[in-house]
């Protein structure tokens, strides 16, 4: 008999329940990505939204980093409407509060809408939860983009937009994460959604180079682009998600295999997979996933999370009081509030400040501010992996909290010194400051959506999710729109403001580092 090829070979080392796991870990990956995706270009087209345009005598056009003052150019240099130098209303004196007013209005609604999400979310399909609001997302971010084909110039029509993009914006977090809880157990957990919360900043970096392409010569197809990705992933979700592992008849936790079994290696081998199954088939449901493959109890039972096999059938969902009431919901709530100000923040005035600092073009900007997001990547992985390695996420997150605070009154003295200093805070900062914000929404609401309070009640996980993502979108609404109303008296001010949330970001963490 020939041998099998070894891409066969590779294949077959996996179990069903693997090839499932790792389906759906890439499919929600690739499911919030895009929402992210969406968000990021509002952040690169405020820079073409109102550009400072001086003419000089000979007619010449320039761009300028700083805003003019009163008596530096004639009246009639400044446009009243669409130009090439601004798009009305933003092109007036008071751009940065009406740029500030559009993310407010974005984040309060998300806010606001993510504390009822959860608990919809728990009583619905994800599936048909889920799709529903990619698709709504694409067509409401598509939406802001059609007001340049249009000559849109009210206020009025980018707010309502940008509000209700906010509210069906919510239906992903909990949906995701709730999804995500169902098929993977507590162990390694922190790696594993570190991993996965990349998708926060892969998202943004595809955002700003989508938004960046079109920026400067079409910044309407910056928001219709992303928006016909969303729309495009609502159906791909609609077609493929699997919401529980009973599903397609997998086991509810990945199982967990002693060292001794192929040389030290973890493989699931198709055969012993078999023998689990049938072994486990007269064992109460709440009880299979706390066995190993070979039918004896597993000596680390603690990693384990507890789930009734038909993904809690005939349980209640958890109210929104009793989710509160959780030990660690209240405290990580408040700490990732002001986590999420810091994080939004950079969010959505990067571009513009490294426009002003560093005197770059709008889209060079964005690309530059991509940096930021890389560095994301690797600070939720580092997280995720301490946490797992130390086994207390409270501690990970306050260790880069402490180092996140001095770090970002540094970028503010260090950035102005050169791009070279920029790209290095750049890098340094995504990772201190994504690095909390990653663990608490992923790894930290998974244990508490999943705590030992619960007794086994798996309907409470959308739930805290959205209580927890819900106060921490506050200050995400905060946070960009402080930035609006101090950049104007300068850009010291809006880090001072950073360095001081992190700061309270830290102190909410403290009562949680005995749990």
């Amino acid at each position: 008999m020939a041998p099998l090829p070894p891409g066969i070979r590779f294949i077959v080392s996996f179990s069903r329940d693997q090839w499932y796991r790792a389906f759906i870990f890439i499919l929600t990956f690739l499911l919030y990505a895009s929402f992210h995706l969406s968000r990021k270009p509002i952040s690169i087209v405020k820079g073409e939204l109102h550009s400072y345009c001086t003419a000089s005598y000979e007619g010449e056009v320039g761009f300028h980093s700083q805003s003019p003052k009163a008596g530096d150019a004639p009246a009639q240099q400044l446009p009243d409407n669409g130009t090439d130098c601004g798009w009305a209303p933003f092109d007036q004196d008071n751009f940065q509060q009406l740029l500030g007013a559009l993310d407010y209005s974005f984040l309060c609604a998300y806010a606001v809408g993510m504390y009822l999400s959860g608990i919809i979310g728990e009583r619905l399909p994800i599936r048909y939860y889920l799709t529903f609001g990619m698709v709504a997302s694409g067509a409401f971010t598509a939406l802001f983009g059609v007001g340049y084909f249009y000559n849109i110039h009210s206020f009025g029509f980018y707010v309502v937009t940008q509000i209700v993009n906010g509210l069906v914006q919510t239906t992903g977090w909990p949906s995701v994460v709730t999804c995500l809880g169902n098929w993977f157990g507590k162990g390694r957990r922190g790696l594993i959604m570190g991993v996965w919360n990349s998708h926060t900043s892969v998202g943004n970096i595809l955002g700003s180079l989508i938004a960046g392409y079109w920026v400067s010569t079409c910044w309407g197809l910056s928001f219709v682009v992303p928006g016909a990705i969303v729309a495009a992933m609502g159906i791909v979700c609609f077609l493929f998600l699997i919401e529980h592992p009973k599903d397609v008849a997998c086991s509810s936790s990945p199982a967990t295999h002693p060292k001794s079994y192929e040389n030290g290696t973890h493989r699931f081998w198709p055969q012993k997979q078999a023998l689990t199954e049938e072994r486990s088939k007269s064992l109460d449901p709440e009880m299979q996933c706390l066995l190993l493959s070979d039918g004896k109890r597993s000596g680390h039972q603690n990693h384990m999370v507890v789930l009734p096999a038909d993904g809690g059938g005939g349980i209640a969902a958890i109210s929104f009081v009793g989710a509160l009431k959780i030990p660690g919901v209240i405290e990580f709530s408040l700490c990732l509030l002001f986590a999420k100000l810091v994080s939004y923040t950079f969010l959505f005035w990067l571009p513009l400040y490294i426009t002003n600092v560093d005197h770059l073009d709008v889209k060079k900007a964005g690309e530059l501010s991509t940096l930021f997001d890389v560095g994301g990547i690797f600070g939720g992985i580092l997280a995720g992996v301490i946490s797992d390695r130390l086994e207390k996420r409270a501690s990970t997150c306050g260790l880069m909290l402490l180092l996140a605070a001095p770090t970002l009154y540094v970028f503010s003295a260090i950035s102005k010194m050169g791009l070279e200093a920029t790209i290095a805070m750049l890098l340094l900062s995504g990772a201190l400051v994504s690095g909390p914000y990653a663990l608490i929404t992923t790894a930290v609401s998974a244990d508490l959506g999943t705590h030992k309070s619960l007794k086994g009640n798996s309907h409470a996980l959308a739930t805290v999710t959205a209580i927890i993502d819900g106060t921490g979108s506050v200050g995400a609404a905060l946070g960009p729109l402080l930035a609006g109303l101090l950049s104007p008296s300068g850009w010291s001010n809006v880090f001072y403001m950073l360095v001081f949330a992190d700061a309270c970001a830290l102190v909410n963490q403290i009562p949680t580092l005995n749990l």
